[in-house]
């Protein structure tokens, strides 16, 4: 048996002031935001407590898909650092980038120096994606959506180049006399239809064939803010799981509707457990977040099966 945790979204803060000059760029529109509203939907005592409950739960691994900064000042690559840190090391937690995490040109670049460790390889290498990292009977490939995008727009796109590197890595992973549970993590919403036009993956739809191609066992991701389960067609005629998680940092009483049972847009992390059934792979999903009075608590089953 073996648990991973997922959680995504965190916009760990506070925000530093930023000075006039980081302003002239899409960081003015973001930082207006921020001070709008945006400061006061995500809590950092919210994201402390269920960090807190998650590494109570002792999970073998955590997976976190993306968003950790908020504009992409250079003050939130070290607040960044630290907080995976506080999540465990390196070879605990793998993280996979966000479109906040690559506001600005120049952004990313700055965040995946300062917490390369955490998207290392097993052979060692950094800030390459896709990466891949063997972790128990898991198989985990991390894979980057995040793009400087114009004023007002926060889409992702892969590229046909990483694309093609992760289909290479399905395809020789499903080959092996004992195949791993493959758990790919992506920031945006890997479907056609994930996310509104302006927000969502560019190449969808080239990843979903590709993924048609190889199958994988389970699909991570973020960005949405809303707890959501869907499933993508596989090779051989069964739905893949594609999982997105809310934003671990949102407030017990942000509005939403539910979904699956749980308050869609309330702060909470996945909690997986992966067991081995002859050459297959079981999957359970449980999901733990913020209740009303911000205590987390069990919001049930993830229905990660379909029918």
């Amino acid at each position: 048996m073996f648990r991973l945790a997922h959680l995504t979204d965190p916009h760990v803060g506070p925000l530093a002031r930023p000075r006039l000059r980081q302003l002239l760029s899409k960081r003015a529109t973001g930082y207006a935001n921020w001070r709008r509203g945006r400061s006061r939907s995500h809590d950092m005592a919210v994201l402390a407590a269920l960090v807190a409950d998650m590494r109570a739960q002792a999970p073998d691994h955590i997976a976190c898909t993306g968003d950790l900064c908020n504009i992409g000042l250079p003050s939130e690559w070290e607040t960044a650092r630290v907080f995976l840190e506080a999540l465990g090391a390196p070879e605990a937690v793998s993280f996979v980038p966000g479109n906040h995490d690559a506001y600005v040109r120049g952004s990313l670049e700055g965040l995946l120096k300062s917490c390369a460790p955490w998207t290392s390889d097993d052979d060692g290498r950094m800030r390459a994606f896709p990466y891949l990292r063997r972790r128990g009977p898991l198989a985990l490939i991390g894979l980057s959506s995040a793009i400087p995008t114009k004023p007002f727009v926060a889409s992702g796109r892969l590229g046909p180049a990483q694309i093609a590197a992760a289909e290479t890595m399905l395809r020789l992973l499903a080959r092996e006399a004992d195949p791993p549970a493959r758990v790919v993590m992506i920031h945006h919403p890997p479907q056609p239809g994930g996310a509104s036009p302006g927000r969502d993956l560019k190449d969808a739809r080239e990843f979903t064939a590709m993924i048609g191609r190889t199958g994988a066992e389970l699909i991570l991701h973020g960005h949405n803010h809303i707890g959501s389960v869907g499933f993508m067609p596989g090779p051989d005629g069964a739905g893949v799981p594609v999982v997105g998680g809310p934003s671990a940092s949102a407030r017990p009483d942000a509005p939403g509707s539910r979904h699956h049972g749980m308050p869609a847009r309330r702060a909470a992390y996945y909690l997986y457990v992966f067991e081995r059934e002859g050459v297959r792979h079981a999957i359970t999903g449980l999901q733990r977040g913020l209740n009303g009075e911000g205590v987390v608590e069990d919001f049930g089953p993830l229905a990660l099966t379909q029918g």
